[in-house]
């Protein structure tokens, strides 16, 4: 990385906000950003409703691509570390996602924490899921292989713990899955954890240490909860069954190896996995302008996964 940008980076990360203290600002706060004329969005929009089988309707907002080239729906769960993030902010990088890759984009505006605890997100994206997978045509599908599970960061984390959950209990699950710079591990203690991007990128960069055990400490206060699977998907005993999946990852991300160990552990288990690292990149370039190269390269990447041929038989 240039030694300028490095420092500057620098300078950013010892400016951090206190996640425990401002996120009800930096909700705010992201979402004006969102709002703002250059970051105009063109593709079509439109809000609805998913039940999430508890009674509750969960809000998403579907994105038409200007150009629509495939049938595939992505699922998309957004990320913020579970407390930040919604359809509002995330609406640019949807429009994005959706142009770029020719699909429509189901954004889960699931809910947050802290005023909503693990397992409250879960059970938001959970509900979705099963419902479009079990009757597709609600999303103006034919088929239940039409849909992706996708998230990133704390939303990858989350399609992770939806498969796993629906493999779990019986239901069908998607029959792919794309997961960019994902949470999969609860220990992101320089001294103890098992990961060197841990110690490397825990200090500098776009996401810190500090930050991600605030962010768990708030989404599963519990320590001994963040242990659990379906909040650290690299503590599943069981990773058989799993969708077909793409993991990217960010090389200057705390993230990085974590990510990576899942995609391997979900290879071992007999599972087809691609594994896909952006060097020089940041944490959360999902929603950097359509004109990065980290982006880019992201979508070359997944528009290769979307394009080879269907989902392994069981």
């Amino acid at each position: 990385m240039n030694p300028l940008l490095r420092l500057a980076l620098r300078l950013v990360s010892l400016a951090r906000f206190d996640v425990r203290e401002d996120y009800e600002r930096v909700r705010h706060l992201q979402r004006q950003l969102a709002a703002l004329p250059v970051a105009r969005y063109r593709s079509p929009t439109w809000d609805t409703f998913s039940d999430s089988g508890t009674g509750r309707r969960v809000p998403v907002r579907v994105f038409t691509p200007r150009e629509q080239r495939r049938d595939e729906l992505l699922l998309f769960f957004h990320g913020g570390g579970w407390v930040t993030g919604d359809i509002e902010s995330y609406t640019p990088a949807c429009a994005t996602m959706a142009d770029l890759t020719g699909c429509r984009v189901a954004s889960v505006d699931y809910r947050l924490a802290p005023e909503h605890p693990f397992p409250a997100a879960l059970e938001d994206c959970y509900g979705t899921a099963r419902r479009l997978l079990e009757d597709p045509r609600r999303a103006g599908l034919e088929d239940a292989d039409q849909i992706v599970l996708m998230g990133d960061s704390a939303g990858g984390n989350l399609a992770a713990a939806v498969s796993l959950l629906l493999r779990e209990r019986g239901h069908r699950p998607p029959s792919r899955q794309i997961l960019l710079y994902p949470v999969t591990h609860w220990d992101h203690d320089p001294e103890t954890s098992p990961f060197p991007s841990v110690r490397h990128h825990g200090e500098d960069y776009r996401l810190t240490n500090t930050e991600i055990q605030d962010y768990f400490e708030m989404y599963a206060p519990d320590p001994e909860q963040r242990k659990n699977r379906l909040v650290s998907p690299l503590m599943a005993t069981d990773l058989s069954g799993q969708p077909d999946t793409l993991m990217i990852t960010a090389e200057l991300d705390l993230l990085c190896d974590e990510g990576e160990a899942y995609a391997r552990a979900l290879e071992a288990a007999g599972n087809r996995v691609r594994l896909h690292r952006v060097q020089r990149a940041l944490h959360g370039f999902i929603t950097l302008p359509r004109f990065a190269r980290p982006l880019r390269e992201a979508y070359e990447v997944i528009d290769e996964f979307l394009e080879a041929d269907g989902p392994a038989s069981p």
